[in-house]
């Protein structure tokens, strides 16, 4: 291609594209926009801090864990107004959580625990992903 200024932008018989090399951003207008997998992420978080406040009112839980809950919601919301500080908790507590129910399979040997750790896993996968990274705010 040559630098001809006199040269016609909209040649037909020339195509040209422009596309920015930069993978540092998101394009425009993203950063902030919920991704489909962080909504279904944040929704397990909350079904994560109901189970585990009614599995201590029932008995079946310590009352010690009675702290998970509130951070499990804050996480939750966080993560769908897409804060980077949600993001990191939700991010520690679904680690946490993954290698606490593959523990869990490995020592007891119950199916559920590989299930919910091996989901627990993809999630983790899903969130340190940089297109994920870079659209928090």
């Amino acid at each position: 291609m040559t630098d001809d200024p006199q040269r016609n932008e909209s040649s037909p018989t020339e195509l040209t594209a422009r596309v920015t090399l930069d993978s540092a951003g998101p394009p425009e207008g993203v950063i902030g926009k919920v991704l489909p997998g962080a909504a279904a992420i944040a929704l397990y978080m909350l079904v994560l801090a109901a189970v585990v406040s009614f599995g201590v009112v029932d008995g079946h839980l310590p009352r010690l864990l009675l702290v998970l809950p509130p951070l499990f919601a804050t996480a939750s919301f966080g993560l769908l107004r897409m804060f980077r500080w949600a993001w990191a908790l939700t991010l520690a507590a679904v680690l946490l959580l993954g290698t606490y129910n593959l523990w869990i399979f490995f020592e007891q040997n119950q199916a559920a625990g590989a299930v919910q750790g091996l989901l627990n896993l993809v999630f983790f996968l899903y969130l340190a992903r940089g297109d994920v990274r870079s659209r928090l705010r």
